[in-house]
């Protein structure tokens, strides 16, 4: 039984013998941590406040309208953490405790039983957005 078990491990390892990847290398990494340096040091987030705006003036207007009160309580926040940060828009027009932007959206249940179907007026009014801060951070990368 141990001579068997040997042959065996021994075809197993032959089998699965490790191979190795030999890398050579000539000159120096100095164009790569140049551009590496360069990206490390740009100011992605200077933008980001343009951003804000800008998708505060889309909502605004396709938001529906019935009072404009919904389509002027837009706003946003930038919220910055360790190595990112994010563009927070809000609607401050609540009524009985829930956000009339998002009854709009989604849709809502009315009084006498009923239901209003809601309408997707959020997204395509931030895709433009979207689309121009991924323009351009993918300018700011590669003009480096």
């Amino acid at each position: 039984m141990l001579l068997e078990e040997s042959v065996v491990e021994a075809g197993v390892k032959e089998k699965f013998k490790m191979k190795t990847i030999r890398f050579i290398h000539r000159g120096d990494l100095s164009a790569s941590m140049r551009f590496l340096n360069a990206l490390k040091d740009k100011d992605f987030l200077k933008n980001l406040d343009k951003y804000g705006r800008n998708g505060v003036e889309a909502l605004s207007l396709a938001t529906p309208v019935d009072t404009g009160k919904t389509a002027d309580s837009w706003g946003y926040e930038i919220h910055y953490y360790q190595g990112g940060a994010s563009i927070v828009w809000t609607n401050s027009n609540v009524n009985k405790g829930e956000n009339i932007a998002i009854l709009l959206q989604y849709g809502h249940g009315t009084r006498n039983g009923g239901y209003v179907q809601g309408r997707d007026y959020i997204n395509p009014a931030l895709r433009p957005i979207f689309d121009e801060i991924a323009d351009s951070a993918w300018k700011e990368v590669t003009s480096l």
